[in-house]
């Protein structure tokens, strides 16, 4: 296993390091001081965390709203003796009720005075009594449900150091559910649900099995957290994670997942620690995802790769906050909770194992909730687009003429076109290879966007939270082009992250990048475009993205003849056709 050399802790200030076991590797973990928690007492000048409010300890039992009981800061002792404080809402004097636990490191209560503004949510919409991207009591009690909001392991008032998205997370959530399945008032069936973060520590969760988690809903939850968030396509984007855990509030000291990609930033037992195990996940499963998000890739392979029957996907165009608490979804999941933690035989096995929206252009979708069995879709086609890098062209057949094509490294871009002849739908994954140089740099990171343009190569944007969105990505610095043999399929290409590969001036090579899963429709006359850049390319966004790129001189492309740069698309045919009439 190749490392990085480490840093010295002088670079660490306010930090520890714990030396931890992950299989046969010990590793030295940098844990950093958590944010003060606030009480109510300093007042409205104190430092709030920008995830939840964290007063002092008051073990009470009280009305929330009528009908709601609240038990606040309850104790629960986990396996070596960390006590651990939740929140149990439920409803009032009813017995024998399922719970549904929130499990995340964003504090169970928010401040008083203030609710969470979850972007395109409409304020009111989601009560008081919520953490924040779960399950709200003010609608779940009412429906027969207890809620669960627990502060896990280091969290606001609870013992011990957080330890982000690993197995220790795992453990301590089958603890608790354990713990809780024992409450004079529970019918013993526990469920998980939330998204975002909340949603990834399900998966944890669930993968070690405890006896009375009966089912989880993960609605959007990244899964490799070194692939897909830290180092996606090998560049590194600390800045996101470094952001999520400076906003955490503690006694502790929290699992810092930025200064340790800085540490190994290659694969080894801490980041293979942070890996759901997804084979061990054999219960009923209720997954979203959106086309547009950062948590799509991580939902996919959790659907894919988890050994239950009972699974379902519904997938679409918008962001993850106004899904979650649209009407029509929170009654979906409700029919799911009532069949598996109420045992009520209303028809869910009826529902599509998979749901997906097909994107059109703007806010407007070629369909809706589509029925489908599978994903990747059976009934796909793969089809190869060559580049022809002298015309800035794309087509079906070979090009046979080796031809090349550069821009500025780190502000250039860019493009390559093809006009569609008829309807064309691409459902799927995308494998886009690319015969790469750098002129003036050992290395070259690379920003890939699918576009989508009408007859006169005008964009056609998606629309998510009224912003344009760029389209299907993939990412890749060429030093990481080296691909796992094992996790690679036909369709998706999977870095291994092992070494780095310096190029050597003059040196071409082929890199393949990994574009995550896509469904859109191109209607006859309009173009496929793909862009291909030395930075990323969008319109302002909120998520504070960044990435730390090596990018100088000039990035060249190669194609044609022995240069077979190409992109593979996942093509639907209709499944039935008469004459003009197309049913897809």
């Amino acid at each position: 296993m190749i490392t990085a050399e480490p840093e010295t802790t002088a670079k660490l200030p306010e930090s520890k390091l714990v030396v931890e076991k992950f299989g046969n590797e010990e590793i030295e973990v940098i844990y950093k001081k958590a944010r003060t928690p606030v009480s109510p007492s300093e007042g409205e000048s104190a430092d709030i965390s920008a995830f939840g409010f964290s007063p002092d300890l008051n073990q009470r039992t009280y009305i929330a709203e009528p009908g709601i009981l609240c038990e606040q800061d309850v104790p629960v002792t986990l396996r070596d003796g960390t006590i651990i404080y939740t929140d149990i809402f439920r409803p009032e004097g009813a017995m024998n009720v399922p719970a549904i636990v929130n499990w995340s490191y964003f504090g169970k209560r928010q401040q008083e005075n203030h609710e969470w503004q979850a972007m395109g949510v409409p304020p009111g919409t989601v009560s008081r009594l919520a953490k924040f991207e779960s399950a709200d009591p003010a609608y779940w009690c009412h429906m027969g449900y207890a809620i669960v909001n627990p502060d896990p392991r280091g969290v606001c008032r609870s013992q011990g150091d957080i330890n982000m998205f690993g197995s220790q997370d795992g453990r301590d959530g089958y603890d608790f559910i354990e713990w809780l399945a024992t409450q004079h008032w529970t019918n013993g069936k526990i469920g998980m649900f939330g998204n975002s973060g909340v949603a990834m520590v399900e998966y944890r969760i669930a993968a070690e099995q405890p006896p009375h988690l009966t089912c989880i809903a993960p609605w959007e939850g990244t899964g490799d957290l070194f692939r897909e968030s830290l180092y996606e396509g090998g560049i590194p984007a600390l800045g996101f994670n470094s952001f999520i855990s400076s906003s955490l509030v503690g006694t502790g000291y929290i699992d810092d997942n930025a200064a340790m990609a800085v540490r190994y930033p290659f694969i080894n037992g801490y980041w293979t620690d942070k890996i759901p195990k997804w084979e061990k996940i054999k219960i009923p499963t209720y997954f979203t995802a959106s086309w547009s998000h950062m948590h799509e890739r991580g939902s996919w392979e959790g659907f894919r790769k988890i050994r239950s029957p009972k699974k379902w996907m519904r997938v679409h165009r918008d962001f993850e906050w106004p899904d979650t608490y649209n009407p029509a979804n929170l009654a979906d999941l409700k029919l799911f909770f009532d069949r598996y933690l109420k045992e009520i035989r209303n028809g869910w096995e009826l529902t599509p194992k998979v749901r997906m929206e097909v994107m059109d252009a703007f806010d407007c979708d070629y369909q809706t909730n589509r029925r489908e069995g599978e994903f990747p879709l059976a009934r796909t086609q793969y089809k190869r687009l060559y580049v022809d890098a002298v015309k800035s062209a794309l087509s079906f057949e070979p090009v046979a003429a080796e031809s090349s094509i550069s821009y500025e490294a780190e502000q250039g871009f860019t493009a390559f076109r093809i006009k569609f002849d008829e309807p064309t739908e691409i459902s799927g994954y995308m494998w886009l290879r690319l015969w790469v140089e750098a002129n003036g740099n050992d290395d070259m990171d690379l920003f890939i966007a699918i576009r989508k343009l009408d007859e006169n190569g005008k964009w056609l944007p998606t629309s998510v939270l009224g912003e344009p969105h760029p389209g299907a990505w993939g990412k890749m610095r060429a030093s990481r082009r080296a691909l796992d043999p094992k996790l690679t399929t036909k369709y998706q290409p999977v870095q291994a992250h092992l070494k780095d590969e310096k190029l050597s001036p003059g040196e071409i090579v082929p890199v393949d990048i990994e574009i995550w899963p896509h469904s859109r429709i191109w209607h006859k006359g309009q173009q496929l475009e793909i862009q291909v850049s030395g930075h990323y390319i969008r319109e302002g966004w909120f998520e504070p993205f960044s990435w730390e790129t090596n990018n100088k001189g000039e990035h060249i492309i190669h194609s044609g003849g022995k240069y077979d740069s190409y992109l593979q698309i996942p093509v639907i045919p209709p499944r039935y056709q008469a004459g003009d009439y197309t049913y897809r």
